[in-house]
């Protein structure tokens, strides 16, 4: 991470759109052209297949939560086939057991030997689908696999490919045959989306694109250019003011006294761990990127807060008697916590220069 005391990035050309866009480089063109690809499938939940895309270029894991019927899986499957590499799809059920997901050793008699047979996590895009209705001792599993990006069977650690990218999907009404994730499986995914149903003129057109003969999307990138992709989001410029504004957010869920939000000491029983900052600066680099800026934003940081801060945090018991949601604690911490401000020069032909001062 950069520390210098100014952005010195280039910032918006004149017929570029809003406020902190540029021309879109190489990367930005594929990653628009991806999304774009993948939304001539799925309508609507933009946010959704962004807040995705975004986690898959920041080498981080997604869990999407919304009813059923609403494109979560078709989203998924939509992206692996554009962004090309393997998929695998699992569905989880209660009566599945970890070396389902895993893999597991098998003794060849002929051979006399065990062999190993890998399991379909050994894939670029793994989907666990409706991850809560498997018990925790399989939902566990998936924690070195997520975290160590291997898997440890008989002795020998065998790597998954890269890239890896989990995407889970879950069901928050149902209550029957349903598992809780645990806090410590939540803490791994960057991001956990909320996904609502879609708007009157989306599910007209959802009508009108998947009545007759569904469209089909197309590969549009594939690993090595994923890898590459990625690589260029670990180089976005991160201001040193902005790491600040991203540390003083999750602080403010451990120590409310200290940020005038005292009141939700009685809310909190456990704030943001240190994976939220990390995930914060590196979800943002990957916005940014995706957005045309080699430079992160406050709003960048602001407008993935909820989806990186809120599933990490535990409310108190009275909290959850009372109705409190984790995103409404984030929104209060947005509120509390000042950003800092950009401050945009006089262009100079065609660019302006930026630099940030504290808010």
């Amino acid at each position: 991470m950069q520390d210098d005391d100014t952005a010195g990035r280039a910032a918006p050309d004149a017929g570029q759109g809003g406020e902190g866009e540029q021309a879109p480089g190489d990367s930005t063109r594929l990653l628009r052209a991806a999304l774009q690809e993948v939304s001539s499938v799925i309508v609507g939940q933009d946010a959704m297949v962004e807040r995705t895309m975004v986690a898959l270029i920041a080498r981080g894991h997604c869990l999407l939560e919304g009813v059923p019927g609403i494109a979560k899986t078709l989203a998924v499957s939509t992206l692996a086939t554009v962004a090309g590499g393997s998929f695998s799809r699992i569905q989880f059920t209660p009566d599945l057991v970890p070396s389902d997901i895993v893999g597991t050793r098998i003794y060849r008699p002929s051979a006399e030997r065990f062999d190993v047979e890998l399991g379909p996590v050994f894939a670029n895009f793994v989907l666990a689908d409706e991850i809560n209705r498997a018990p925790a001792k399989v939902q566990s599993s998936l924690l070195e696999v997520m975290a160590e990006r291997q898997v440890s069977l008989g002795g020998q650690t065998h790597p998954l490919p890269d890239p890896f990218i989990v995407v889970a999907t879950q069901n928050p009404v149902e209550s029957e045959g349903v598992y809780p994730l645990p806090e410590a499986q939540r803490d791994r995914f960057l991001m956990k989306v909320q996904v609502p149903h879609p708007r009157a003129h989306e599910e007209m057109e959802i009508l009108r694109r998947m009545s007759t003969a569904p469209p089909q999307a197309h590969q549009v990138l594939d690993p090595v250019t994923l890898r590459e992709l990625q690589e260029s989001a670990e180089q976005v410029h991160v201001h040193r003011l902005i790491a600040d504004y991203v540390v003083r957010l999750v602080m403010a869920t451990r120590e409310p006294d200290q940020y005038g939000i005292g009141d939700l000491r009685r809310v909190l029983e456990v704030g943001a761990s240190p994976r939220a900052t990390l995930g914060l600066v590196a979800s943002a680099r990957a916005l940014a990127l995706v957005r045309g800026r080699d430079y992160v934003l406050p709003d960048d940081v602001r407008v993935l807060a909820r989806d990186v801060m809120a599933h990490r945090l535990v409310l108190t018991f009275d909290a959850l008697a009372d109705g409190v949601s984790t995103e409404q604690v984030v929104d209060r911490v947005l509120a509390a916590v000042p950003p800092p401000r950009v401050i945009w020069d006089e262009p100079h032909g065609d660019t302006a220069s930026a630099a940030m001062a504290a808010g």
